[in-house]
């Protein structure tokens, strides 16, 4: 078993999140210019491997793609075009930033600190992750690897 990597995914950059190579604990990574993510990625990967990639997917209220899916799409072909062995999951990500300010107030972060837009996609990503690892979706993927 190796690391997770999990991508909140925005226009300008996004939050990364990354298990430990057990894949016990998920913990918020940094955050990288959307232009920059794949580079980052490959030499992340060289660096300390990564089994596979989540990838949150924005969903309106009903489960529906939002919005910004029209951005997200693209980012991701480009991902799987520049690194076709790795593989790419996609995981619900509705709430995720309302957590992220809710466990900055919850821990509490000063409000200066709670306005840096990078270290609420991190958190964003870290949930994201958190959220894969305790779902059946990564039951059925760890079934499957066996």
């Amino acid at each position: 078993m190796g690391r997770i990597l999990a991508i909140d995914y925005g226009r300008k950059r996004c939050g990364i999140a990354v298990t430990d190579p057990l894949r016990i604990v998920a913990s918020g990574l940094t955050t990288v210019p959307s232009a920059q993510l794949v580079d980052f990625i490959r030499r992340y990967r060289e660096a300390n491997g990564i089994d596979f990639i989540v990838v949150g997917e924005p969903r309106d209220m009903h489960g529906n793609p939002s919005e910004s899916t029209r951005y997200l799409r693209p980012a991701m072909a480009a991902l799987r075009k520049a690194i076709p062995d790795i593989g790419l999951v996609s995981f619900d990500e509705r709430f995720t930033s309302v957590l992220a300010h809710r466990a900055m107030l919850d821990g509490g972060l000063p409000k200066m600190a709670r306005r840096d837009k990078a270290l609420v996609d991190e958190m964003s990503a870290t949930i994201i992750l958190n959220d894969f690892l305790a779902s059946r979706q990564y039951q059925d993927i760890l079934n499957n690897e066996k």
